[in-house]
């Protein structure tokens, strides 16, 4: 994962693509080495934060129905979950209409958004006051 770091987009992109198609047949254990990772990388600069965490929400989004209770535990999602909204945050210092366009679409008329959406929308009305 440490190519992730690689400045060339092909590079990033064939990363991306290959974290995937891993998480195809190991999609918990993708996700748990992404998870490790982004906790021992924080520091890891956003555009390659990007990379692994849209690779983790491809592998979620695939494998939703099948994957274990255990991969929901608070502490993991939660630290996921902020990093993504993170960012989200960092990405609106420059394109904040394109950022806020996806965060809006997050509402839906009769739910209560989940608390990373608004803390999302908190954070980047103050950060780009």
């Amino acid at each position: 994962m440490d190519a992730t770091t690689d400045k060339d987009p092909l590079v990033q992109e064939q990363i991306h693509k290959s974290l995937c198609f891993l998480g195809e047949s190991e999609p918990e254990e993708i996700l748990k080495c992404c998870d490790e990772y982004l906790r021992q990388h924080d520091k890891l600069a956003y555009p390659h934060r990007v990379l692994i965490l849209r690779s983790m929400d491809s592998v979620l989004r695939n494998h939703l129905h099948t994957l274990d209770t255990g991969t929901a535990r608070g502490e993991v999602i939660w630290e996921w979950q902020e990093a993504a909204s993170n960012v989200l945050v960092a990405v609106g210092q420059r394109f904040i209409n394109r950022v806020m366009e996806e965060v809006l679409t997050k509402f839906q008329p009769g739910i209560l958004p989940h608390y990373f959406v608004l803390h999302t929308f908190a954070n980047l009305s103050v950060s780009n006051g």
